[in-house]
């Protein structure tokens, strides 16, 4: 009882914490992970309020709190990695990820080895140096409406491709045996290369086998059940979470990390049409697992052993600042990119990944590095990360600077612009609710020849539409994003759902975007029209219409 009280206090603490703290921090935009971190050092190593190494019980349940929190991460990157997205990476990102994967390791194990680290301290920090942080990105590429530009599309690509890397990372430490601290830290130590072939050997096959049961099960035995899930959210969402602890769980029975479970998991979802709306409905509740696990690592953060690394810590943060994006300059604009585009690209690589901490977190649970090497690792995020959060919200205030100062001109690229829009839907009809009424008028307008977009929370609606369809909730932000309502000719809703259609409605007049809306019952038309709806649409009028034209056609009465 003691544990659960404690336990219940320290979650209390953390989530209460990082509340006031995210308040305080918005205006300032600084990335959740960074204020995340900062709570737990608050709380733990600064104030004393908290403790990790508790004997009661308490700091093994948010242990595994924060591992479910991991594993729910990696599932939603499986789930974005669907075979269309990584046919369509292209060249640029291709090149691009493996050629800063490639230089980040190298240099960085060799800029590593001067300042006083062991040959698998330097790999393990070296290794952390080479991930760029997706979350914090994509993020800030959407606070400033830039996630679908040339740059912004060519960065998600290059990170798709650090997502397999960090995967064959994590490999490579579930191939592992647990490595002694005194033999780990001092070098490598007798045998060690021979072991490590052996089990990444090992866990490669594994992988492999794990990934084609994934795979094969998804395709030819379970896709009929998450067809059937997929007709109700919160029916796919248990079922979505479900498959993914399955994976874990034969991961660990394999001798896998969990993570790779969870990640190989969310790679076979992928390619079912439900993975977006799964992803959607995935990530408030990853977000709060992800926020504990930061949270409780800036507790556990040792800053006496971090004081002693400061200098590391200053060097390899403006290693990957500056080195990171000097690297992807070169690398994009031999692809033809102009000058502006590549800029642009590259600050948004200068940070280090929340996949970084988790593999360092990964290595010290194996005994290749201590904890003072895993406190190095989280001050380099946090610098990188805040850094490079303002290279990229000012990103065209500091290329205007770079270019006046002639810090481009080395790089011979050319400065014409490329910055063509993306290729994006505008001008379109959006019907919200397949329903009879839905799907008539959607028949209808796409017979006109209108773009019509269909959007309804169950698939099996949306087959044999003759117009495009999406399947997801419209109340979600990112649905209404996906589906371009800010963009759209007119917004239509057939459902018979109050809550919703007042949302919709509310969010086409922020837009501008004309909407008509079902007016099902009377006791919704006053709130309706309240809020501003351009029509209401009465079903049994519009039905009884319905009926005289076909009547006309087939010359029953007259037109």
């Amino acid at each position: 009882m003691t544990g659960d009280i404690t336990l219940m206090r320290t979650i209390g603490l953390m989530l209460v914490t990082a509340a006031v703290l995210l308040v305080l921090a918005r205006r300032l935009a600084v990335p959740n992970i960074v204020v995340y971190i900062v709570g737990g050092l608050l709380l733990g190593p600064l104030l004393g309020l908290i403790e990790t190494d508790e004997a009661t019980g308490a700091a093994d349940a948010l242990y595994v709190l924060t591992h479910v929190g991991i594993a729910l991460l990696l599932f939603l990157v499986g789930l974005e990695l669907s075979f269309d997205k990584i046919k369509d990476i292209g060249k640029v990102a291709v090149f691009a990820g493996v050629g800063q994967i490639v230089f980040t390791a190298f240099f960085g194990f060799l800029f590593a080895i001067p300042l006083g680290f062991s040959v698998l301290e330097a790999a393990v920090i070296a290794i952390a140096l080479t991930f760029s942080s997706t979350v914090v990105v994509v993020k800030l590429l959407r606070q400033k409406g830039e996630l679908l530009s040339l740059y912004g599309r060519i960065a998600v690509g290059i990170f798709l491709v650090q997502d397999l890397a960090v995967i064959l990372a994590l490999t490579l430490l579930a191939g592992m045996d647990n490595v002694a601290p005194e033999e780990g830290v001092g070098g490598l130590p007798p045998g060690m290369l021979s072991q490590l072939g052996v089990g990444l050997l090992k866990a490669g096959l594994y992988m492999v086998v794990l990934a084609a049961v994934a795979l094969f099960s998804v395709k030819f035995v379970m896709r009929p059940f998450f067809d059937w899930a997929a007709r109700s959210g919160d029916v796919l969402l248990i079922w979505g979470v479900a498959w993914c602890f399955a994976f874990v769980v034969a991961a660990e029975r394999f001798g896998l990390s969990l993570e790779l479970g969870a990640f190989l998991a969310g790679v076979s979802l992928a390619q079912h049409r439900s993975a977006g709306e799964l992803t959607r409905r995935l990530g408030p509740l990853t977000n709060f697992f992800i926020a504990l696990f930061f949270l409780s690592l800036g507790a556990s953060m040792d800053l006496g052993e971090a004081k002693a690394h400061w200098l590391a810590a200053v060097l390899l943060s403006l290693f990957v600042l500056i080195g990171n994006p000097l690297i992807f300059i070169l690398i994009v604009g031999r692809f033809g990119y102009s000058e502006k585009t590549s800029f642009k690209t590259s600050v948004t690589v200068a940070q280090i990944s929340e996949f970084s901490l988790i593999f360092g977190a990964m290595a010290m649970a194996k005994g290749i590095i201590d904890q003072s090497i895993l406190s190095l690792i989280t001050v380099i995020g946090l610098i990188t990360i805040v850094g490079s959060s303002y290279m990229i919200l000012f990103n065209d205030g500091l290329y205007k600077w770079c270019k006046a100062a002639g810090l481009l001109r080395p790089f011979r690229i050319s400065d014409q612009e490329d910055e063509a829009a993306p290729e994006i839907s505008s001008g379109h009809i959006i019907i919200v609710g397949m329903n009879a009424l839905g799907r008539g008028l959607a028949k209808r307008l796409s017979e006109e020849g209108r773009d019509v977009l269909a959007i309804d929370t169950d698939p099996r609606k949306l087959r044999g539409l003759p117009c495009r369809t999406l399947h997801g909730d419209i109340e979600h932000e990112e649905v209404a994003e996906e589906a371009g309502c800010d963009r759209a000719a007119m917004v239509v809703s057939a459902l018979q759902i109050e809550e919703t259609n007042r949302l919709l409605a509310w969010r086409c007049k922020l837009h501008k975007v004309p909407v008509m809306v079902h007016a099902f019952d009377g006791s919704v038309v006053a709130d309706l029209k309240a809020i501003g709806v351009d029509e209401l649409l009465d079903s049994k009028t519009l039905g009884s219409m319905l009926l005289v034209t076909k009547l006309a056609e087939e010359g029953v009465v007259d037109p």
